[in-house]
């Protein structure tokens, strides 16, 4: 029996540095699948799984967006949270530059520039997420409160239901 191979990628390497317990979870990546794949594929809720948006201010500045997987991100109402006049998500292109990561195989561990992240607060009120592990079909389960120590996230409450 041969034994998975793991992907060592920047957000392995941040959690391996910093000594967080995590385990490693692949899965077959669909285009545009979202976490509806992975949470079916891996046979976990998708409330557990996290995503990872990559959002701008009206200025251009960037920001990581910590949400489950069967909400969105009221943007109005992130944007009110951080004082500031509009949110929205950013071009495929300008989300590689400031991660590193291809659009898909974001995490927040590890990007390339040291951004702002926010997080739902209700994450963490599970045991256990999955997030993004850096590379497209690659989650990482880890324990939220280690994730909001890490990288010292803003917690908000923006979630939505899904429309």
């Amino acid at each position: 029996m041969s034994k998975e191979k793991f992907p060592v990628t920047p957000a392995i390497r941040f959690l391996r540095d910093r000594k967080v317990a995590f385990t490693e979870h692949l899965y077959a990546y669909e285009e545009r699948g979202g976490t509806a794949i992975s949470s079916r594929r891996l046979g976990i809720d998708e409330h557990a799984v996290i995503k990872t948006l990559v959002m701008e201010d009206e200025a251009g500045k960037p920001l990581v967006v910590l949400m489950h997987g069967d909400r969105e991100v009221s943007t109005r109402e992130l944007a009110r949270v951080l004082g500031v006049r509009s949110i929205h998500p950013c071009t495929l292109e300008a989300a590689n530059r400031h991660t590193g990561y291809l659009v898909g195989g974001t995490s927040p561990f590890g990007t390339k520039k040291i951004l702002p992240v926010c997080m739902e607060r209700s994450i963490l009120e599970l045991e256990r997420i999955y997030i993004n592990g850096g590379k497209r079909g690659f989650l990482v389960g880890v324990d939220p409160r280690e994730v909001e120590k890490l990288l010292r996230v803003t917690l908000v409450e923006v979630g939505i239901a899904k429309t």
